[in-house]
């Protein structure tokens, strides 16, 4: 039986891992410990010198050259959460390791929070939740509504996929944004490719999906919330690099009518004296749309689920490739 060893911060471990998945992981492989913390491991590197499985989520290890220097029969990483960009460096790749991420997992609950944000957008839930609140009455608006109102994606990656899969039950028209998404591709998905400017001007809500890269940095810029149509949203789950947020700012505060839904911002949280705290147009959350609490245990049991790939020697449905590495957030 493989040996294999849980590295990753305590809290993590708790919620990815539960009684069930915790059940499956001893009956798949030998764990040669405890679950260990990536500092536990880096002041005690002789425990990884029969690993050959690794198990990991939030808080895990840098598998650098020196830390592979101490693991040499290590042969995969099962990652229990979404981005491995803090884990994997070259010295990884170069060795072969097998790399899989719960991206996908994690993906659910960011894409129903912003299908949550866009239905209730359409409905100018924010703005009513507010009038009632200053007036202290009732008062109703025109609404978009959910019925062929225009939404606009930007980028048809995982969670921009996985938002519109969950918008297929509603009677919505949907543009997309997206260079890398082909005519054939935007079809199957039922979605019309536009340019990044007409898609702003023609959605009433905006969500946000691109990956944090050098080359998306300040994607979205003013000029863009600009083109919004009257009682527009924008919805920003990516990150908050991507958007030029000064810009964003000026632009919110221009236009009353517009919203802004953050749950990204650059930093986080906003430092104290940021603007994004007073203005009544924009709401901003924590960065929760990602898995949380129960919701982690999804992702556990996608690591384990390609563990018992792995070892029956089956195709793997969320192995990390070094190019794929680059390109997710």
């Amino acid at each position: 039986m493989r040996k294999g060893l849980f590295i990753l911060n305590p809290e993590a471990f708790k919620n990815i891992y539960g009684s069930p998945e915790l059940e499956a992981v001893n009956r798949l492989v030998e764990l040669v410990g405890p679950p260990r913390t990536a500092d536990e491991v880096r002041q005690d590197p002789a425990i990884l010198q029969d690993v050959e499985v690794i198990f990991s989520g939030w808080g895990g290890p840098c598998i650098d050259a020196d830390f592979l220097a101490h693991a040499p029969k290590l042969k995969a990483l099962f990652y229990g959460a979404g981005s491995v960009r803090g884990i994997v460096t070259d010295a990884l790749w170069e060795r072969g390791i097998v790399v899989t991420s719960s991206y996908g997992a994690n993906a659910v609950p960011v894409a129903e929070y912003c299908t949550a944000a866009i239905l209730f957008s359409l409905k100018l839930g924010w703005q009513h939740a507010r009038a009632v609140r200053e007036r202290r009455d009732y008062v109703r608006f025109d609404v978009p509504g959910a019925f062929e109102t225009t939404i606009g994606l930007v980028s048809l990656g995982m969670v921009g996929r996985k938002t519109r899969d969950m918008l297929r039950a509603f009677d919505l028209q949907v543009l997309a944004y997206d260079p890398f998404v082909k005519p054939e591709q935007a079809r199957a998905l039922n979605v019309t490719l536009v340019s990044l400017d007409e898609l702003f001007h023609r959605s009433q809500v905006v969500s946000l999906h691109t990956p944090n890269l050098p080359e998306t940095r300040h994607l979205i810029r003013g000029r863009h919330l600009r083109l919004m149509p009257v009682n527009g949203t924008f919805v920003n789950s990516a990150r908050g690099a991507i958007v030029n947020e000064p810009e964003m700012i000026e632009v919110l505060k221009e236009r009353s009518d517009l919203t802004a839904v953050l749950d990204v911002t650059l930093p986080e949280p906003p430092v104290p004296e940021s603007p994004l705290y007073q203005l009544p147009n924009v709401i901003l959350t924590p960065h929760i749309a990602g898995s949380m609490s129960g919701e982690c245990r999804r992702m556990g049991q996608y690591a384990v689920a390609e563990c018992r790939r792995w070892l029956n020697g089956e195709p793997l449905q969320w192995q990390i490739t070094r190019e794929l590495a680059a390109r997710l957030a």
